[in-house]
């Protein structure tokens, strides 16, 4: 069955960094366009960011374009998510998605999330 697995959440201080990875099984991985989104305490689900299986174009949110990096090793079926200079408002459990079609921002599958926490 397919999962995600994400992993390398943790504590950073406003400015660091975190590179978070989402681990994918169950389905042929290079087929599919993949996303972040996260969901901060008491706030909806988010769309971060989101690439494409095609030709492998990238799409940020204006929220974290300049500051994030998401890339994909179709070799290992594992989705990155490189978060520089972060920002407390970057605080939420982020998930990485399968997307069902071709809008970014539309799921079928995601995983059970890794706690990104920013704060001094």
């Amino acid at each position: 069955q397919v999962q995600l697995v994400e992993s390398g959440g943790g504590l950073a201080q406003p400015g660091g960094s975190l590179r978070l990875s989402c681990a994918a099984s169950g389905f042929t991985f290079s087929r599919y366009a993949m996303s972040w989104a996260r969901q901060a305490p008491g706030k909806g689900l988010e769309w971060v960011s989101g690439v494409y299986s095609d030709d492998g174009g990238t799409y940020y949110a204006d929220s974290v374009k300049g500051r994030f990096t998401i890339s994909r090793d179709n070799a290992k079926k594992t989705l990155y998510l490189q978060m520089n200079s972060l920002k407390p408002e970057d605080t939420a459990l982020y998930y990485c998605a399968r997307v069902r079609g071709g809008l970014l921002d539309e799921y079928d599958y995601w995983g059970q999330g890794t706690q990104v926490t920013v704060s001094s």
